[in-house]
């Protein structure tokens, strides 16, 4: 199982436990804004909206949460704009972190506030784009799927890697395939829990069990600050390191 997915399946399984379901709530409705903002409130003719409204369904999001979020938008706007940081936390673990914020100067000091407090490095844009591909991954719950027949059939619509990890599958393909592959899932009739565009290490780095932890304790504390959608890195995410989270 590769360092994204074992990352995913241990927070996919905390998420579950904890708190974080209001930060995956957080998360959408922002998506939604911002999406509606650039392309109206209509999924039918809004890919992004569509998207994020699917993602809002395998959350299991209520409707009226939705709803109101794509309301919201249309009659008040959204005053969202998308940045990232680029930087280093100790051990030379490279962190891509992708937000959706209303005061771009509140985001920065919050982000270089970790970085500084934790021993990180905040860099400069571009200057992580050889170590991260942007791909396109879908998570699917396995449910009674026929898992022979499923990869079968998905991998001619341009899908590059298919994991089953334990009861989901993680689907990733190239960004110019995305919609492609998107469009089959839905012909299947199968439920997607999740569909992003997603940064994906094409390299890792193993550590210690301690380090990797006080890692990982950053990597969280950056997912925690309201205005973080997305965190990426390339910590490898050794049996040992998973065993410790769970």
């Amino acid at each position: 199982m590769s360092g994204h997915s074992k990352w995913s399946t241990i927070k996919r399984k905390k998420g579950a436990l904890d708190a974080k379901r209001g930060k995956i709530f957080s998360r959408i409705v922002k998506e939604i804004q911002i999406a509606v903002k650039e392309a109206g409130p209509y999924p039918e003719n809004n890919p992004r909206l569509r998207l994020a409204v699917q993602n809002a369904k395998g959350a299991n999001m209520p409707k009226d949460n939705v709803d109101r979020a794509i309301n919201k938008a249309t009659n008040e706007g959204a005053n969202l704009q998308e940045v990232s940081f680029e930087g280093y936390a100790p051990h030379g673990i490279a962190v891509f972190i992708e937000c959706l914020t209303d005061n771009n100067q509140r985001t920065v000091g919050n982000i270089r506030a970790i970085f500084n407090k934790r021993g990180g490095n905040l860099g400069t844009n571009g200057s992580l784009a050889f170590i991260f591909d942007r791909k396109g991954v879908f998570t699917v719950p396995k449910g009674n799927i026929n898992a022979e027949e499923f990869e079968l059939e998905i991998i001619d619509a341009g899908v590059e890697d298919i994991e089953l990890n334990e009861d989901v599958f993680e689907i990733t393909c190239a960004v110019e395939d995305f919609g492609k592959v998107q469009k089959k899932l839905d012909e299947m009739g199968v439920k997607i829990e999740n569909a992003q565009l997603q940064r994906i290490p094409n390299d890792t780095k193993k550590l210690d069990l301690d380090a990797a932890q006080k890692v990982l304790k950053i990597i969280e504390e950056f997912e925690d600050v309201d205005d973080v959608q997305y965190v990426y890195h390339n910590l490898e995410m050794t049996d040992e390191l998973m065993n410790a989270m769970e």
